[in-house]
């Protein structure tokens, strides 16, 4: 008898189920989440007499080895520093962007070049035809790399078994479709579902696969939350389309590192690494412009210089306008509150708008100091020297805090031959600056920076 078709609603936040409808998740709280979807679990997973299938059983943690972990060495360094020192046997790695940012140029490109392993990627949106168009684009021949049109989760078993890949890649985990789920691919019941039985692949076999995700119009991962539980690494692919760079950036990561960043070059035959990020970050400029301020920042063990971009303007309307792009916006407003009340900078009728350059977004508190710096310059409208960059982090009292890593900072400004960096005095307090031939001036609040700058 077969089994009976039935209506579940699933929660698109965190994958909860849920007999009836809901407005309000009842685990993850969120609001108009709630997808209906019919659902028929057929039971053939199951073992008849109820028998144990594997062999593992509870040990001490003591006793458990903890041998490192084995990893394949990938062509690209910067995609080997985003997974923790390269690609880990077994691991499961989910690779989101949007739509024609390069996701699977990156990983076909990264296939091709891998000469001593099989790798079988398998396409569930497009054909072998148009991955091969793609291919002759990039320029490489690679005889290991075999390509695979299915969406089926039991075919692709059933060929992994057959090749015996050593990397496997699914374009994409919202095409493939579970036969155990009566569901339409891309559901959250059927993702959930292709996604553990990816995973059940990747330890089984000890073989890493690569997942490329859609993401929503807010930015997210399409599917359910659950999805970024089960795999091992999330990394998120961005960038503007307009223009040539992608961003790569791990948001979890089990084997490594989860603040990591590396940094490509789309062009007509694939992507370029950028090995020194800084030569995209800092604009080439003929004159000294006010309010542009360099920053020394850390994106995991990396450290980047990159540009802040402020303008400052008298309101037009009477409300003033505040805007930040690739900063968060409410950061930047606590820091005019303090210029406006700890230095008696009169900010509150300027519309005020920040950029920072490159397209990237970072989140480092070593950044304040560089945005209060092309904040003063603008308002007063007087260049800083585009030799000088700063390392800190500002305070609610108009103090200037001390930042983590302050001498991989100040390496990287003085290798690019910066004459000035500025930090907080209690960064300063047994730094030895004499193996550094920039110089390091240390200032305490908002104020001394004004003066220090602007006299």
């Amino acid at each position: 008898m077969g089994a009976k078709e039935k209506s579940v609603f699933f929660c698109k936040s965190c994958g909860n189920e849920s007999p009836k409808w809901f407005g309000k998740c009842p685990a993850c709280g969120e609001w108009n989440t709630c997808v209906e979807e019919k659902v028929v679990e057929s039971g053939k997973r199951r073992t008849e007499n109820g028998e144990r299938k594997t062999e593992n059983f509870p040990l001490p943690i003591c006793e458990i080895s903890n041998a490192e972990e084995l990893r394949i060495v990938l062509p690209f360094a910067e995609l080997n520093r985003v997974l923790g020192g390269g690609l880990v046997l077994g691991s499961l790695v989910l690779v989101g962007g949007e739509p024609g940012i390069g996701k699977s140029t990156l990983l076909l490109q990264t296939a091709l070049q891998l000469i001593n392993k099989k790798v079988l990627y398998i396409s569930g949106e497009e054909s072998q035809t148009q991955i091969k168009m793609r291919a002759d684009r990039i320029g490489i021949r690679n005889e290991q790399c075999l390509i695979l049109t299915e969406t089926d989760t039991k075919e692709i078993l059933n060929h992994v078994k057959e090749v015996q890949p050593d990397i496997i890649v699914v374009d994409s985990i919202q095409t493939l479709s579970s036969p155990y789920v009566d569901a339409t691919a891309g559901t959250v019941s059927q993702i959930r579902e292709s996604a553990a039985e990816m995973n059940k692949i990747a330890k089984t076999y000890q073989v890493p696969v690569f997942l490329i995700g859609h993401i929503t119009k807010d930015g997210s991962i399409a599917g359910p939350k659950i999805l970024e539980h089960i795999v091992d690494t999330v990394l998120q692919f961005e960038g503007d389309r307009h223009y040539g760079f992608r961003i790569l950036r791990t948001i979890k990561n089990r084997f490594g590192s989860a603040s990591e960043l590396g940094i490509f070059e789309m062009n007509a035959t694939g992507l370029r690494e950028v090995t020194n990020p800084s030569e995209f970050l800092l604009s080439q400029r003929d004159e000294e412009v006010s309010g542009i301020a360099i920053a020394a920042t850390m994106e995991g063990q990396r450290p980047m210089l990159i540009e802040t971009q402020a303008l400052v303007s008298t309101a037009a309307y009477g409300t003033p306008q505040r805007s930040a792009t690739g900063f968060d916006t409410r950061r930047m407003n606590m820091l005019l509150a303090v210029l406006e009340k700890r230095a008696g900078f009169r900010l509150n009728m300027k519309d005020v708008f920040l950029n920072i350059a490159g397209g990237i977004r970072s989140d480092d508190p070593a950044l304040d100091l560089s945005v209060v710096a092309a904040v003063l310059s603008s308002n007063a409208d007087i260049p800083i020297d585009s030799r000088y960059c700063f390392a800190a982090e500002v305070g609610l009292s108009g103090e200037i805090r001390a930042v983590t890593r302050i001498e991989a900072r100040i390496a990287e400004a003085d290798k690019l031959g910066f004459e000035k960096i500025f930090v907080s005095k209690y960064n300063a307090k047994g730094l030895n600056t004499q193996r550094f031939h920039i110089e390091v001036v240390p200032v305490a609040t908002v104020y001394d920076l004004a003066t220090e700058l602007f006299g």
